[in-house]
């Protein structure tokens, strides 16, 4: 049996994890904010619209009202990372749209060209992806079909979740 100050360690050492995990995804970004893609390289990045500090258009968080997932790959622009969130311009249904994503928002992130995929549950809730939206990112912004979801990340790859690193009891 695990004892409160057992149960208290793990929590810290849980919120350490994530937090360094984080940190691979926003270098990632910045990366990308700064050089670009690379090859193939592309982004499906879930966020729960809910949480404090997301800013999005009132059309979207009435269409995705717990969560959305956004893709980033050829059509994006004015992406900025700081220290605790990102924003970036998409087009959805035709129409240019600002987001402002706190980096404790996000539930799930993956780079499906490489395999790689990871989940956090600090962003309130059920970390599961309930919803898909996308910047249709390999379309003109004005040839923006609505209604296309992006397709799923595909091929091998991992997704690595903090539950993979708790010791089971």
């Amino acid at each position: 049996m695990v004892g409160p100050n057992e149960e208290h360690s793990r929590e810290v050492y849980d919120r350490m994890v994530e937090q360094a995990l984080k940190s691979v995804m926003r270098n990632a970004i910045s990366e990308v904010a700064e050089k670009g893609f690379l090859g193939e390289q592309h982004f499906y990045i879930s966020f729960r619209t809910t949480y404090p500090g997301v800013m999005i258009a009132d059309v979207l968080r009435a269409q995705y009202q717990d969560q959305m997932t956004i893709v980033l790959q050829h059509q994006f622009y004015n992406l900025d990372v700081s220290d605790d969130h990102f924003e970036v311009t998409l087009s959805f249904n035709k129409k240019l749209e600002r987001l402002s994503i706190p980096f404790d928002a996000i539930v799930s992130f993956a780079d499906p060209a490489v395999g790689f995929g990871l989940q956090f549950s600090s962003a309130l809730g059920d970390p599961d992806v309930d919803g898909l939206t996308s910047d249709n990112s390999d379309q003109d912004p004005e040839d923006d079909p609505e209604g296309d979801d992006p397709a799923p990340p595909e091929g091998p790859g991992e997704v690595i979740s903090l539950d993979a690193f708790r010791k089971k009891t």
